[in-house]
């Protein structure tokens, strides 16, 4: 499970969400490279995403480098988090 601060972007998914897919394509076309992993090929990511939502299994849970998590963020949104930690 990837919850430490990697100083990578993290995106939990599953292979049939279409957010997923859409914020997917939207951060590939900035540019922006992330780790995907499919919640339903790893109980522990399933595990942590459901502690982020409440016990839902809702996706996209995007995880930032510092750590921080957000749940179906637009790709704007991740865009100025990763640029804003970028100045820092």
């Amino acid at each position: 499970m990837t919850t430490s601060v990697t100083g990578e972007l993290t995106m939990y998914t599953t292979t049939w969400c279409g957010f997923c897919k859409r914020l997917k394509k939207q951060l590939a076309r900035e540019g922006i490279e992330m780790v995907e992993i499919d919640i339903e090929e790893d109980p522990a990511a399933a595990e942590f995403v459901m502690a982020v939502n409440g016990g839902n299994a809702t996706v996209p849970v995007v995880v930032f480098p510092d750590g921080s998590a957000v749940t179906n963020p637009s790709a704007r949104e991740v865009k100025e988090r990763m640029a804003a930690a970028a100045a820092e």
